[in-house]
């Protein structure tokens, strides 16, 4: 009795400890799984379906890849508001940052007469030092404001070249400021004249590497013309400017416009400068071409404000007073007219006449009539003066009669002929004319000017002075097809030859060398392609190697003899364009050889990558063969 009564109590306790057990796990379960899901749906909500969330008893594990650091906090705070802190578990990872890219390098130089200053920001493998002392080399001394920052990134590519160029150009340009980036420049600056800002860009372009790309504006200040003048004249020669002058190119425009009305062809030369009376000048030049357009023929002349019409001989004398009427009505108020009408001169009459002439050889004879004995030594001294002592003859006659301005219209008239080349001045009572040839492009308006300042108001004048390029010292030379002729032609002469299989030129090669480096000099800017040729024997991978090594080595002997070569490229083609039988000795000596040919724009996309620079830059050290059999060396 006494042993069941203690079984069934056992029983009853472990009966209730298996319950007491069941109930637990079933509450394990349970929390787990409420945790899970409730911490999961609000991280959904939230957006952050990246996290995975799984509960293992009361512990809750967020794991999963998490975009930014913040973004992983955010994911803690989230599960921390759904069950107890302590209880969370972080596995979350942070997404890699992407690498930061790199600053755009960039530096701004500005030079003036106080020095150079250079500002931005460049990488810190940039030799600085180097930089800022050729700097003070291009300042001439140490005002050099150096206020770079540096930044530890990779050099982008141009960025040396450009900072190099930089600083080259900088060194050329005493007033200027450079914009700096990797491959490009941009330039600003000032020249003192147009032919300055012509002869910089040149330098600049030549300077330049092929890996950079420029952008240049350099401004040239307008001239200042005075007198502000201009000369228009229409005969039975055609229709022509002496002088043309415009204050703005609005202004300029609208008086071509004038004088292709009255018959003017092609596109005169017309000076934008300085010095212009008045805003109303276009206005009041455009409404003289037009009288005199109206009258059939005459020339009218402007000094500053003061304006002289001439008529032909002839012209209806009623006429001449409708038309001059209508233009003194139309002029802006600042402007005076002086309008005349030349009577018909009766050609047997002699008027009295001082005459110069000036030979294409620089002799200078002086004849006519002059006041006095003064006048005719001191038109004799100023020739003198002008032309040279072993160059003027003076038979020039004392006479009486002559106009009290007749000194000052002769002298007018030699200054008048120094601006010539060759020709004549003819000097009257009513009248000077200046006929001739020049080199000079502004002789006409340079003569009208000096005419208008020192003959006054209402002067009869005429100037026929013809610009020919041949005497122009610029651009008297050579055509670019002139210049790739003479070579052809001193090449028919004297070859270029090589030591066989070689680069090296031969010796007996030298004096051609030195004949093409005179040309070449003459002729100034030329794009010119070194074309290196050979036969066809040998491998043809090795002569068009041989062919290019060939063409450089002209390329360099002429830089030796100091031949400007930045528009030059060296090209070697090989066996190609035989212009005789490969089959014979003869044939290939001939096709052995080196031509000089201009690019023109047909042939320039396929030329201009090939280029000395170009080859050295990429390092190609291929040029010369060193194998070779015995077919290749005959090349």
């Amino acid at each position: 009795m006494r042993l069941s009564s203690l079984l069934i109590i056992a029983t009853t306790f472990f009966a209730a400890a298996v319950a007491a057990l069941v109930a637990a796990s079933f509450s394990v379960t349970l929390i787990e799984e409420n945790s899970e899901i409730g911490v999961r749906d609000a991280l959904d909500q939230r957006g952050m379906t990246w996290a995975e969330v799984e509960a293992d008893g009361l512990q809750v594990t967020v794991a999963g890849t998490a975009p930014t650091e913040a973004i992983r906090f955010s994911a803690l705070s989230t599960a921390g508001s759904i069950v107890e802190a302590s209880r969370i578990i972080d596995e979350m990872e942070v997404a890699a940052q992407a690498v930061i890219a790199p600053p755009r390098f960039s530096a701004e130089i500005l030079r003036n007469d106080r020095g150079i200053s250079i500002i931005g920001l460049v990488p810190a493998n940039t030799d600085r030092e180097a930089a800022i002392k050729r700097f003070e080399r291009a300042a001439g001394g140490p005002n050099v404001a150096d206020l770079l920052e540096t930044a530890d990134y990779e050099v982008p590519a141009g960025w040396d070249d450009a900072l190099a160029f930089a600083i080259t150009a900088m060194s050329q340009l005493p007033r200027a400021k450079a914009s700096v980036e990797a491959g490009q420049v941009t330039i600003t600056a000032i020249a003192d004249s147009i032919e300055e800002k012509v002869e910089m860009e040149k330098r600049l372009r030549r300077a330049l590497p092929s890996t950079v790309r420029l952008n240049l504006d350099i401004a040239a200040p307008r001239p200042v013309i005075t007198p502000f003048a201009l000369r228009f004249q229409m005969d039975e020669e055609g229709s022509r400017f002496d002088a043309c002058s415009a204050d703005t190119e609005a202004a300029r425009i609208r008086i071509l416009a004038a004088a292709t009305r009255a018959g003017v062809t092609g596109t005169p030369r017309c000076t934008v400068g300085l010095g212009v009376p008045s805003p109303s000048w276009s206005e009041a030049v455009s409404a003289a071409i037009d009288a005199v357009q109206r009258l059939g023929g005459g020339s009218v002349s402007f000094a500053d404000a003061d304006i002289t019409l001439m008529a032909l001989p002839g012209t209806d004398e009623s006429f001449f007073d409708d038309v001059i009427g209508a233009l003194e009505t139309g002029l802006p108020d600042v402007f005076a007219l002086q309008a005349k009408l030349p009577k018909v001169v009766d050609p047997n009459a002699g008027p009295p006449e001082f005459t110069a002439t000036l030979s294409p050889e620089g002799q200078v004879q002086l004849r006519g009539r002059v006041t006095d004995a003064a006048m005719r030594e001191l038109a004799n001294s100023f020739a003198k003066a002008r032309f040279g002592s072993d160059s003027v003859y003076t038979a020039a006659r004392v006479a009486e009669g002559l106009p009290d301005t007749w000194p000052s219209r002769v002298l007018t008239g030699l200054e008048a002929l120094a601006a010539l080349n060759n020709g004549a001045v003819t000097v009257t009572p009513d009248s000077l004319s200046v006929t001739g040839d020049t080199g000079n492009p502004d002789a006409n308006s340079e003569i009208a000017s000096l005419l208008a300042g020192k003959l006054g108001q209402g002067a009869d004048y005429t100037i026929e002075v013809t610009y020919r390029e041949k005497l122009d010292p610029v651009l008297g030379l050579p055509t670019p097809d002139e210049c790739e002729a003479e070579i052809g032609e001193i090449l028919k002469i004297g070859k270029i030859t090589f030591e066989p299989g070689s680069a090296t030129i031969d010796s007996t090669a030298l004096g051609t060398m030195d004949d093409i480096a005179e040309i070449l000099k003459r002729c100034g800017d030329l794009q010119l392609e070194i074309q290196g040729y050979t036969d066809s024997q040998g491998r043809e991978s090795m002569n068009l190697a041989l062919s290019q090594s060939r063409a450089e080595s002209v390329l360099n002997e002429l830089r030796a003899r100091r031949v400007l070569t930045g528009s030059f490229v060296a090209k070697g083609y090989g066996e190609e364009n035989p212009i005789a039988n490969n089959k014979t000795e003869e044939g290939r000596e001939a096709n052995r050889r080196i031509e000089f040919k201009l690019i023109r724009p047909d042939t320039v996309e396929s030329v201009k990558e090939t280029t000395l620079e170009s080859v050295a830059q990429s390092g190609d050290t291929e040029a010369q063969p060193t194998d070779q059999g015995t077919s290749d060396e005959q090349n």
